[in-house]
């Protein structure tokens, strides 16, 4: 007897959908989750497609009806229950649209918990349109199967991020002037971290010695060379998924 196919395929499309989903309990998607869905991926009734509520985890779903402007699901069986992402903040300065855009969708495969933008004195750019940057994490996260969102946070001064620290998180300070080996660092460290990543000039001389003055700081080194902003970001988020994250 040939196989039973699997329920969902692998192909089904993913979502994030405002929850808690339950089973059973429809629910319709409008504008561009509906376009997505139906004009895109072209479901129709009785269809698969995963859903994911940021709450509950990840569900296979139904379709009931695949309109131009409404799709209908049911979810129908939980597939997997919200994950436990590892406790990992990351605070990148801002950057050009386009280089932060990559530093959003990489944290997010990458499985950071946290992201708290900052501005520096020597940023490029000083605002982050967080609606884009939500759908910019939403769709990664889709892209690469995550059940939880990264929590993200509106930019604030680097002032403020070191006044209002929480003194149990380490704060790792990828400084172009050298420090401990990161992954050396990381290892060393199995509590509630963070990394600290500089703008496209690097930070002035005042901000470094902000950071280096804050209890929380563990200056570290991402190796010989100088990396750009979002290289420096995605690079330190590796090694500590290596060293300590879900990568261990």
């Amino acid at each position: 007897m040939p196989a039973t196919p699997a329920w969902p395929p692998r192909s089904a499309p993913r979502l994030f959908v405002t929850g808690p989903l339950v089973p059973g309990a429809a629910i319709a998607v409008e504008g561009n989750q509906a376009h997505y869905l139906a004009k895109v991926m072209r479901v129709d009734e009785g269809d698969s497609v995963v859903l994911c509520d940021d709450t509950t985890g990840e569900w296979a779903a139904r379709v009931l009806s695949a309109g131009k402007r409404e799709v209908v699901l049911e979810p129908v069986e939980q597939l997997r229950p919200r994950e436990d992402v590892p406790d990992l903040w990351l605070c990148p300065a801002l950057l050009k649209k386009d280089r932060f855009d990559l530093v959003l969708e990489k944290a997010t495969e990458l499985g950071v918990r946290v992201i708290r933008p900052m501005v520096t004195r020597r940023c490029v750019a000083d605002k982050l349109n967080l609606d884009r940057a939500r759908a910019h994490v939403i769709e990664a996260a889709e892209q690469c199967a995550r059940t939880a969102l990264p929590e993200l946070h509106e930019p604030v001064s680097l002032e403020a991020l070191l006044r209002d620290w929480p003194k149990e998180r380490a704060l790792f300070f990828a400084d172009e002037m050298g420090g401990k080996p990161a992954p050396q660092a990381f290892a060393a460290h199995a509590g509630p971290a963070a990394i600290l990543i500089g703008p496209e000039g690097g930070f002035d001389d005042a901000e470094r010695a902000a950071i280096r003055a804050h209890p929380a700081a563990v200056p570290v080194s991402l190796g010989p060379r100088i990396l750009r902003g979002e290289t420096a970001a995605l690079s330190a988020v590796a090694l500590w998924m290596g060293a300590t994250g879900d990568w261990a």
